[in-house]
């Protein structure tokens, strides 16, 4: 899967880590958007360098979409609680 696959997967994953955890984000549409990109990344290396899953390089396999989810959510909570009050 290439880099505009990786791109479109952490779009989907970033709007799916929203939907799992509602409320008002820091960044707005535009943090959120690019949370999802970086946690598809993280998420994807974290699979293969640690838990010895590499992602596949098609783009609908389930662990690639799992790893691309759970980076986008950790990287989302992890925002919030740095930067969640700092708009009001």
């Amino acid at each position: 899967m290439g880099i505009i696959g990786w791109i479109i997967l952490g779009l989907l994953a970033g709007a799916i880590a929203k939907v799992l955890l509602p409320g008002r984000d820091p960044g707005g549409l535009i943090g959120t958007t690019l949370i999802g990109i970086a946690g598809a990344f993280v998420g994807g290396w974290i699979s293969a360098q640690f838990f010895d899953r590499p992602v596949e390089k098609q783009f609908f396999d389930l662990t690639t979409w799992g790893a691309a989810i759970g980076g986008s959510f950790v990287l989302l909570v992890l925002y919030r609680i740095l930067f969640g009050h700092s708009r009001d």
